[in-house]
Order: C-alpha cells, then sequence, then structure tokens
C-alpha cells in the first residue's frame, strides 16, 4: 500500500491548489451566493483539472477534492469527476465514452448523481419514474445519473425531467428530481447493483476527499486565529485547552485524510474497495463534524458570525456529513457488510 501520490498526481494537485488559491477568495465565494463560480469552474477546466482525472484516478481526484475543500470552492468537480467522468469511463460502453467524455473532460458539460439509491425510481421500457429529494450541483448538470430500485444505473439528460431548486447548507446548486417516465440510457451494456456499488464506493471516497480539506481549511484558520488573538495578555494558542482541541481536530483530520487515500488506493488498485470506502465515509461524517465545530468554537464569538469565512467550513462540513449518511448509519451498513463477507484476504 502506497499513497505517495504520482509526478501527475502531484502537478494537478499543485496547479489546483494555485488556481483555487488565487480565486476562491472569501469575496469571490460569497457574490457567487448559492451556485457554482463559473468564472472559477472555467479556469479549472481551461487548466485541465476535470479532464486529468480518468489518468490520475480516483486518488488523483480526491488530492484535487482536498484543494478544493480548504477553500470551499463552489464547483462541481466531486459530482462531475465520479458520477461522470470516472462513471462513464470505467462502466460506459465505447460509443458512450465516446460520446459523453469530450464534453466532461472539458467541462462544457456537468454530471451528478442521484446517490445513493432509495429505491424511489423505476425503470420501465428504458423510462424512469420517481423522486429524488435533492441532487448535489443538479441545477449545472446536462446529465444525471440515477440508479432504480434494482440498482441498474442510468443517464437521464436534465432537459428530458423537471428540476426544481433546493438550496442546502451548502452552495452545491441542488435541485430536486422528478421524472414522470422520463427517457433514460442505460450506463453500460446492462450496467446491474456491481456497478452502482463501484460507482458508491467511489462517490464515498471522493467526498471524504473533499471533507479532509474542508477540515483542514477549518483547523487552519483556528490556528491562525488563536496565534493572534489575546486574551489576559496572552495569545489563546498558549492554553492548554486551545492546543488540545486544535490537537484532537487535527489528529481527526488526518484520520479523514489517511481513510480516503486508502479507498482510492484500493479502488486504482482494482481492488474491493467498498470497507475502505465505508470507513472513510463514516471518518468523514463523524470526525468531520467534530473538527469544523472546534474549528468555529476556537474562534469565539467571532465564529458565530455568519459572514465570517469559518463559517462556510462549518457548513460545508455539516452538509458533507449529511450527504454520506451520518456516522450511525454508516457504521450500521459497514457492520452489515463485514457480518456477511468478513474482511477480504487482500489487506
Amino acid at each position: 500500500m502506497d499513497f505517495t501520490p504520482t509526478e501527475e498526481q502531484e502537478a494537478a494537485r499543485e496547479l489546483a491548489a494555485r488556481i483555487l488559491g488565487d480565486l476562491a477568495t472569501h469575496e469571490r465565494l460569497a457574490a457567487a451566493g448559492t451556485g457554482t463560480d463559473a468564472a472559477l469552474w472555467k479556469a479549472l477546466c481551461a487548466a485541465g483539472l476535470p479532464g486529468a482525472v480518468e489518468d490520475v484516478g480516483l486518488l488523483g481526484l480526491v488530492l484535487l477534492l482536498e484543494e478544493q475543500g480548504r477553500v470551499t470552492a463552489q464547483v462541481p468537480l466531486a459530482a462531475t469527476g465520479v458520477y461522470g467522468i470516472l462513471a462513464v469511463a470505467r462502466h460506459g460502453t465505447r460509443e458512450q465514452r465516446a460520446r459523453l467524455l469530450p464534453g466532461l473532460r472539458e467541462g462544457t458539460a456537468v454530471a451528478t448523481g442521484a446517490f445513493p439509491a432509495t429505491g424511489a425510481v423505476t425503470a420501465h421500457d428504458g423510462r424512469l419514474t420517481g423522486t429524488v429529494g435533492w441532487v448535489p450541483w443538479l441545477r449545472d448538470a446536462a446529465h444525471v445519473l440515477v440508479p432504480d430500485r434494482d440498482r441498474a444505473l442510468w443517464l437521464v439528460r436534465t432537459g428530458d425531467a423537471a428540476v426544481e431548486d433546493v438550496e442546502l447548507t451548502a452552495p452545491w446548486a441542488a435541485g430536486r428530481l422528478v421524472l414522470d417516465g422520463a427517457p433514460a440510457e442505460r450506463l453500460g451494456d446492462g450496467s446491474g447493483p456491481e456497478a452502482y456499488e463501484d460507482v458508491l464506493a467511489a462517490a464515498r471516497t471522493a467526498f471524504a476527499g473533499l471533507q479532509a480539506g474542508v477540515c483542514a481549511g477549518s483547523l487552519a484558520r483556528a490556528v491562525a486565529h488563536t496565534s493572534v488573538r489575546e486574551q489576559f495578555g496572552r495569545p489563546l494558542a498558549t492554553r492548554q485547552a486551545v492546543q488540545l482541541r486544535a490537537a484532537d481536530a487535527h489528529m481527526d483530520t488526518e484520520s479523514i485524510r489517511v481513510t480516503a487515500y486508502e479507498a482510492a488506493w484500493r479502488s486504482d488498485a482494482g481492488l474491493d474497495a467498498a470497507e475502505a470506502a465505508l470507513t472513510a465515509a463514516w471518518w468523514a461524517s463523524e470526525a468531520g463534524r467534530r473538527v469544523v465545530h472546534s474549528g468555529q468554537h476556537l474562534h469565539g464569538g467571532t465564529g458565530a458570525d455568519l459572514d465570517h469565512p469559518v463559517h462556510r467550513h462549518f457548513l460545508w462540513g455539516r452538509q458533507i456529513d449529511a450527504y454520506l449518511g451520518h456516522g450511525t448509519e454508516l457504521l450500521a451498513e459497514l457492520g452489515d457488510l463485514l457480518a456477511k463477507g468478513g474482511r477480504h484476504e487482500d489487506r
């Protein structure tokens, strides 16, 4: 097991960090409101970063999403990466890859996914019916990957469905997906539960990587604040209680990061990643919630300011927690998976 980034992965991460650091400022993000920062997304696409996902793999995508999370940049990189580029590249037919991937690579088309499956969508003769309460970045998407109640995967053009605006805790340009006999295209040659599980594991891993960045950014802001904010003539950072709270947040952040790296590495290596992805998602949910609360609390009264940058990390951290399914649900699913199959020998 080796999490050392390749030259290509490290180059992509450094490029993303530079672009995001320059453009994803608090002022720009505040001006973007609840939608995507179109200019920032255009800059990332012009640099070829979405298109690089095929080459750098899921681990490379996790590294890119860490950088996005550090600054809470409002771009649909996670959704397009896992539900579009990786899903089509791994499970699409040759014709689907040739037709869909160029637009996704260039960023002229955005994809998202109505995951996880809830059993609310039925398929009949290539048409889907059902409602999904909210889908991230749906308002930006040209296609949405939809699992039906049998966990077959379908591609639906958003123009063939009804999309209603939904505002979340985080500004993810989300929408409510209403399918009323919408025409759909089966992903691949009869994709079934196996493809669904692969995409779901990749999504959990990717959003765990995003949470690692959100937590790292929150903690960095807290450290900077407590290092200059004084109480009784001494910086807050010299207080043992502050140091211990920050240390716990650091360990939690590293736990999210390393479990996301393991899940991504296993996926890229062609190994079963379901358990690792659930583990990463659990850490991202449980520990992520602790870290963003700590980041806000360590700012004291300043952390209660809804316009302060640290509050964005708090909102994103709680949204990712909700999107992943909350820690208790994930732990129960992981327990069921271990009980059914035990631990895999290839660990």
